[in-house]
């Protein structure tokens, strides 16, 4: 009698077998065992530091650059020309696997774009080096990847450099630059960290969509447990270079089995929670110390914001960036990067700035911070204009309002240690005198953020991307200011982490009346902090209001479209998601040719929206 033949599985992708992974003498990853199949996604989750892109960088032969040694393992992988052991190969044989058969999206996109060369040039490098294209068909290409991924007026683009970019839009460029050669395996390090929740939706859609065509295996590394119920079908959980668990995405939400698993789900803010409340409120956190779960903390009303007089006010600004010019340097088109924005921050008060990749959000903390330019308004603090303001005045202002910038390894000096750098507005401003206070008060700001003390003497490449933020935090927290402006100030921290630091700036916010301007993209989080929010859109705020006015009852369909874009921390739960249709808007206008104002409304008291 013959048996029914069952049809045999294909193979692994990519398989890591007991792989150890060693920078010196310090081991970072242990044993670690895991597969990746074709058209699926395993998702790697972890603490930052826990060894997640050690292991991708391990998998592109890229940790070796940074002194990296293999201790133990293999990495198996089905390229053109068969299986190979990828620890065996060759850095030159490696080059020819890396963005052809293996790309990968990287976390800091600043970091990974060359900062002289156009972004169309670099986009169409890859084409050329790897599919032999000449270099006009690499640029059209360039072109049609760069609208794939929703990046507007993709032509003009081409010839802009990096710098000239918003961190959400550089993002996009290497998601674009890594589906440029139709790779078999996408390593997505944080792709998805400096996108705004409408533009994720986008790019989920475009992975998923990519992944179906060319049955592409992806490996996804994040901590965002929204994106991970979204994407994954299977899931690894690192703790400390450990694989602790491993699962379907289903079974691990449901039932995890590991008390750092629990602790990580726990943790993550979900939208909707905030329903009813009319202030923010601060919750109890269960931390994972290596033994057994801890609940720190307790629950209680941010009630810290003071609404008699604002400490800062912002009135009638516009900030614009001239990008083209003619044979006499004089500009011919700009971009109104901020138009006609007004809104006031209050002692204790957390303000939240959301909108997407650039609406001009960062450009209006710059501004206020005196780092940019503006074209036209002003802004005054405690009632006095800053134009108005002495030197001295204005010098006095930088130590009292703070700024925490998007991308934390440009913002830190690779020449000093991070305790220098900590220290440095401490010394600047003469805050404190003798070096054993300075010293005590660096190492005292490092614990807050959840830094031991003794990593002061080391050099921010030392770090991973979410310990660098958090050395950020500890340096604006040095000069003890009024206002904080956070600019995704908490996108690159993984949940655990992030909800310690939620908590953190709550409780100083308590203790020492800070005021917060928070810009982020992470709906869900500015839901749990913020007293009140204002969405912006292409340079305007389209609504303004109360946190529980926007979140709960948003007027504005651009508000509603940001809300319904989150993801769902739910695997069963998996919106079907659509492209957006039309043209994505340009934000390059002529000389002369100056945008519409919005007119904004009151539909509600203290509830502003722009009518349509």
């Amino acid at each position: 009698m013959n048996r029914p033949q069952h049809p045999t599985s294909p193979p692994p992708l990519l398989t890591v077998e007991d792989l150890s992974v060693a920078f010196g003498q310090n081991t970072v990853i242990e044993n670690l065992n895991f597969a990746v199949q074709p058209g699926r996604t395993l998702a790697i989750v972890g603490e930052s530091g826990s060894g997640k892109s050690v292991a991708s960088m391990s998998i592109l032969r890229l940790a070796d650059i940074a002194g990296a040694r293999y201790a133990s393992g293999r990495i198996m992988f089905q390229s053109a020309a068969g299986p190979v052991d990828l620890l065996t190969q060759s850095q030159e044989h490696m080059r020819k696997l890396r963005g052809r058969e293996i790309a990968m999206i990287f976390q800091e996109p600043m970091t990974s774009l060359n900062p002289v060369f156009p972004i169309g040039d670099q986009i169409a490098e890859v084409l050329m080096l790897h599919e032999a294209m000449p270099r006009r068909a690499a640029l059209a290409e360039a072109e049609r990847l760069m609208s794939l991924v929703r990046l507007p007026d993709a032509g003009a683009l081409l010839k802009r450099y990096p710098h000239q970019l918003s961190g959400g839009m550089r993002q996009r460029v290497m998601i674009a630059m890594a589906l440029a050669c139709r790779p078999k395996l996408l390593i997505a390090d944080e792709p998805t960290t400096a996108l705004d929740v409408t533009i994720q939706a986008q790019i989920l859609t475009i992975l998923k969509d990519l992944q179906r065509e060319l049955g592409m295996g992806l490996i996804f590394i994040t901590h965002d447990m929204g994106v991970v119920a979204e994407m994954a079908d299977d899931v690894v959980v690192m703790w400390k270079g450990r694989k602790v668990e491993e699962g379907p995405v289903e079974t691990l939400f449901a039932a995890p089995k590991h008390p750092y698993t629990r602790a990580l789900l726990s943790a993550v803010p979900r939208l909707g929670a905030m329903t009813g409340e009319p202030l923010p409120k601060v919750s109890p956190l269960t931390v994972f110390d290596g033994e057994a779960p801890r609940i720190l903390g307790e629950a209680r009303v941010q009630d810290t914001a003071r609404y008699e007089a604002p400490l800062l006010s912002v009135r009638d600004l516009s900030v614009r960036f001239d990008i083209r010019k003619d044979w006499l340097g004089r500009a011919t088109h700009y971009c109104p990067a901020v138009s006609d924005v007004s809104l006031d921050i209050y002692p204790g008060e957390t303000l939240a700035l959301v909108g997407e990749s650039g609406s001009g959000k960062s450009t209006i903390g710059r501004t206020i911070q005196q780092l940019q330019k503006a074209a036209a308004g002003e802004v005054l603090v405690e009632g006095r204009p800053m134009s108005a303001m002495s030197l001295a005045d204005r010098q006095r202002l930088r130590q009292e309002i703070q700024y925490i910038f998007q991308d934390p390894f440009a913002s830190l000096d690779p020449r000093k240690t991070v305790g220098q750098s900590i220290a440095e507005p401490i010394e600047t401003h003469g805050l404190l005198a003798g070096r054993r206070e300075i010293r005590s008060r660096v190492g005292d700001l490092l614990e807050r953020v959840g830094l031991s003390a003794d990593v002061a003497g080391r050099y921010p490449h030392q770090f991973s991307g979410g310990q660098r933020q958090r050395v950020c935090i500890a340096r604006a927290l040095a000069s003890k200011p009024r206002l904080i402006i956070a600019d995704e100030a908490l996108s690159a921290l993984d949940v655990s982490i992030q909800a310690q630091i939620i908590n953190l700036f709550m409780d100083l916010q308590r203790d020492e009346g800070l005021a917060y301007l928070f810009i982020s993209h992470d709906m869900a989080v500015v839901e749990k902090m913020s007293h009140r929010v204002a969405v912006l859109y292409l340079g305007q705020i389209v609504e303004l209001g109360s946190r529980a006015q926007v979140f709960e009852t948003p007027g504005h369909p651009y508000t509603q479209r940001l809300l319904s874009a989150v993801p769902v921390a739910d695997p069963t739960r998996r919106p079907e998601r659509t492209g957006l249709a039309g043209e994505i808007p340009s934000t390059t206008r002529r000389v002369g040719d100056a945008p519409a104002l919005n007119k904004r409304i009151e539909i509600a008291p203290g509830h502003l929206v722009a009518a349509s």
